[in-house]
């Protein structure tokens, strides 16, 4: 699959029942997540890096990838930022512009600061080139074989994306541990769809 391969999605996903059960999804996806994290997560790492550079073979280089500085439990992607980078490609990290607007990337290299952002997240300073990306890398509580994604609840990504998708074609590539799988992810209309999935031990591409 190739960036020009990639359309956005037509047709939104019906609203869910708001009664709770979502936030108890990402409650328990979160304790599964800290479970495996605590077991494997360097091996995790290092193996998601290889599957994401096997995924893209030969189509990084000039490319913007946009990551993310990992925090907690959350499958670490400082091996692949670096792998992206000797591929040749341009890294971004996000940063939060707003409560209810789309993030924004910034240009970020080994050695650049990094600077303590909203709830945590380590962000480039406020002077690194704003880029838009050509493929977005999305940390993620759990995930199904549809390429629904159960975030943290904010909608950030769910923003951005829809606002990328409004400008051209992307990938959305959600990443995670294997056992972040579920059966089925209650969406809304504000939803986004991922393209692929990459955990430690699978590569998924949504609808192939």
């Amino acid at each position: 699959m190739s960036i020009s391969d990639v359309t956005p999605p037509t047709e939104p996903r019906p609203d869910f029942n708001k009664s709770g059960i979502k936030q108890s999804l990402r409650d328990e996806a979160a304790r599964r997540r800290a479970d495996v994290h605590a077991v494997r997560s360097d091996a995790a790492g290092a193996a998601l890096a290889v599957r994401f550079l096997d995924a893209f073979s030969g189509r990084l280089s000039g490319r913007v990838v946009s990551v993310y500085w990992p925090m907690r439990d959350e499958i670490d992607v400082r091996g692949l930022i670096g792998a992206l980078a000797t591929a040749g490609a341009q890294v971004v990290l996000p940063v939060m512009a707003g409560a209810d607007l789309p993030l924004v990337f910034r240009e970020w290299r080994a050695g650049d600061e990094l600077l303590p952002g909203a709830f945590g997240v380590r962000e480039p300073a406020d002077d690194a080139r704003v880029l838009t990306p050509d493929i977005v890398v999305a940390p993620l509580l759990a995930f199904d074989v549809a390429g629904n994604r159960l975030g943290y609840g904010g909608g950030y990504y769910d923003r951005t994306l829809r606002d990328l998708r409004a400008g051209g074609a992307i990938i959305a590539v959600g990443v995670g541990y294997d056992e972040q799988e579920i059966s089925s992810v209650p969406g809304h209309t504000g939803d986004e769809i991922l393209d692929m999935i990459i955990t430690d031990r699978r590569t998924l591409r949504v609808g192939k």
